[in-house]
């Protein structure tokens, strides 16, 4: 059912990435600039993740042998310098996320310009190198976003969504791979429940939430694509729904032939792969130069 496969490492018949966007408290203070710091119940909410769940996450991809991503703000990375190294000492990959988790779509492209290259200092002297990959809050990417990802030499976006595997957006001359995520394989829907800003979804039980993102994985195995859930650890990384994932990735390790990997690593094979002479497909952007209006009566 995937028109464009790419063979994965040591035959395995599915590449796997579970995504955690790290937001902390930053969605607070970016939606509610006036009060932020007197919401105490949205602060806490979000501390959660760096201080409870991420552990116990670290812990079982410690336990499985797992290397995995993180999306993280820089002002997160600032705010919980104790859990940005404790994912570094893991091994796995911290991608750019922005500054505080401000949307690219609503701000001007020269304060997106600053925020990007402010957040860009921050991983710098957090992990000794610039990031590889970005996902923007809220997958809002526009042209100028991803001239500033070509400008900095970023191999990969994860943020558009127009294939169920890696693909490869031109823009110009410029190459970046795209490790496309779906709402569907997001936890927001199935668990968000965030009034603060905006968000108000019917929160799951943690097996009925999560069952989605089995299925999707069952589904990328049997097609032989790529399955990246984009969780958040103050969501999936509460203590009923990390329980079922942890027993969902023992089973899987043990009866499936599966490559898990940072993306940046499966980044780097669908590249290796190329070179070698395989193909993917290709998106050129920008999609459109002007706005796309009904024509005249």
């Amino acid at each position: 059912m995937i028109r464009n496969p790419i063979p994965w490492p040591n035959g395995a018949r599915c590449a796997c990435s579970i995504s955690f966007d790290m937001d902390t408290d930053s969605l607070i203070h970016i939606a509610r600039p006036r009060d932020s710091f007197n919401r105490l119940y949205p602060i806490t909410m979000g501390r959660y993740g760096p201080t409870t769940a991420l552990p116990r996450i670290l812990e079982t991809y410690r336990r499985l042998g797992l290397r995995q991503s993180f999306f993280v703000p820089a002002w997160t990375m600032e705010q919980y310098p104790d859990a940005i190294e404790a994912i570094l000492q893991g091994g796995h990959e911290i991608g750019h996320h922005g500054y505080l988790h401000e949307d690219p779509t609503v701000i001007s492209q020269p304060e997106q310009r600053h925020w990007f290259e402010k957040a860009l200092d921050v991983h710098r002297r957090f992990t000794g190198s610039t990031p590889a990959g970005y996902r923007a809050p809220v997958y809002n990417v526009t042209q100028g976003t991803i001239d500033l990802l070509v400008e900095h030499r970023f191999k990969y976006d994860s943020s558009l969504m127009a294939d169920d595997i890696p693909y490869l957006m031109r823009s110009g001359d410029a190459e970046l791979y795209e490790m496309p995520p779906h709402w569907g394989t997001d936890d927001w829907p199935a668990f968000a429940h965030f009034e603060e800003i905006g968000y108000m979804m019917p929160v799951r039980s943690p097996s009925a939430g999560l069952s989605a993102f089995f299925e999707e994985f069952e589904a990328m195995y049997e097609a032989g694509g790529l399955w990246m859930p984009v969780w958040h650890p103050f969501l999936t990384g509460r203590l009923a729904r990390w329980r079922l994932v942890e027993k969902f990735l023992e089973g899987i390790l043990s009866t499936h032939h599966v490559w898990f990997a940072p993306l940046v690593d499966i980044v780097d094979h669908v590249a290796a792969f190329r070179r070698g002479g395989g193909t993917v497909r290709v998106e050129q952007v920008p999609y459109y130069e002007r706005p796309v209006t009904l024509p005249a009566s």
